[in-house]
């Protein structure tokens, strides 16, 4: 009598089982956050990111968006270029890596990404490969 019972309960299963297409692809989830980070992203907030816009004078950051895991921080930096040279300016980061604008004696707006080499510095690269060695004000 056992035999017929799982017998029924795999034909039942059997039938039952549809073949159904594949899900469509999931539209991403926070769709504000992008792999990388631009100059003009510290331009502007966009609707999303007002959303979670977030100021804590205890940090050095300017201001925070996004959510655990896929924070935006933005910070004024200032620093040097090789030649010794006085540079500042503002830059958005996520996670170790940023963009954003400096402002020199010579050029009064230059795009930089940046990286995180220690606690509060930063190395920035122009778009012609020239380095500077900031710190976050």
């Amino acid at each position: 009598m056992q035999k017929n019972y799982s017998l029924l309960f795999l034909l039942l299963f059997i039938f039952s089982c549809k073949k159904t297409d594949a899900p469509p692809p999931l539209s991403q989830v926070n769709s504000f956050y992008k792999s990388v980070v631009t100059p003009d992203d510290r331009k502007t907030i966009t609707a999303e990111e007002a959303k979670t816009y977030h100021v804590n004078s205890t940090y050095k950051y300017e201001y925070r968006t996004g959510h655990p895991g896929h924070y935006k921080y933005n910070y004024h930096v200032k620093g040097v270029n090789i030649k010794g040279d006085s540079v500042f300016g503002n830059i958005n980061t996520e996670g170790k890596y940023g963009a954003g604008i400096l402002i020199t004696d010579s050029i009064p707006e230059l795009e930089i990404n940046t990286e995180w080499v220690s606690y509060g510095k930063l190395k920035a690269t122009d778009k012609i490969g020239n380095e500077y060695s900031l710190i976050v004000k």
